[in-house]
């Protein structure tokens, strides 16, 4: 596979939020996977399963890699373990150091038992969205749909900051 473009969509709540982010963007580069952008952080309201907990810090990044989706999302969890992330004994939804989700890789379209892209928050979840389109204000879907209709048409009802600038990109 030659080397894809994609968006990563990263977030903490536990800890040093920033510290985090900024941890899974260095790491990344260790694993085959290239930071070429990355957008501010912004605050947002726990959604999900489970609600009572702390804001999460949430930014996305974008990327170039030669991974295929399952070894890309293996470079993910490796990268989130490497944080201090546990992902067997973990809640679904619950607190957590970080958090790094692969939103789109290409055009790729793929579904399994562990990844779907692309990833079903890139077009329900304004945490998402919004950092996304501060990468590309014209990003789709492989299907050709917009990222900044799906925006706007999604409801207000998802608390999302602007918290701080744009995380570091490695060299």
């Amino acid at each position: 596979m030659t080397d894809a473009i994609g968006y990563l969509g990263l977030g903490s709540n536990v800890g040093d939020r920033r510290a985090h982010l900024q941890g899974a963007i260095d790491a990344l580069g260790g694993f085959g996977v290239r930071v070429l952008a990355a957008s501010s952080t912004f605050d947002t309201d726990p959604v999900g399963e489970v609600l009572d907990q702390a804001d999460f810090l949430n930014a996305c990044v974008r990327i170039a890699t030669g991974l295929a989706p399952e070894a890309l999302l293996d470079a993910c969890k490796a990268v989130e373990r490497s944080l201090g992330r546990d992902l067997e004994g973990s809640v679904r939804h619950g607190p957590r150091p970080i958090d790094v989700d692969v939103l789109l890789l290409g055009d790729i379209e793929h579904r399994s038992a562990r990844l779907t892209l692309p990833h079903e928050q890139a077009t329900s979840r304004r945490f998402v969205l919004i950092p996304l389109l501060e990468l590309d204000l014209e990003l789709t879907t492989p299907d050709g749909t917009r990222l900044r209709d799906v925006l706007a048409a999604l409801p207000l009802d998802e608390g999302v900051r602007a918290a701080g600038p744009p995380l570091s990109v490695p060299g």
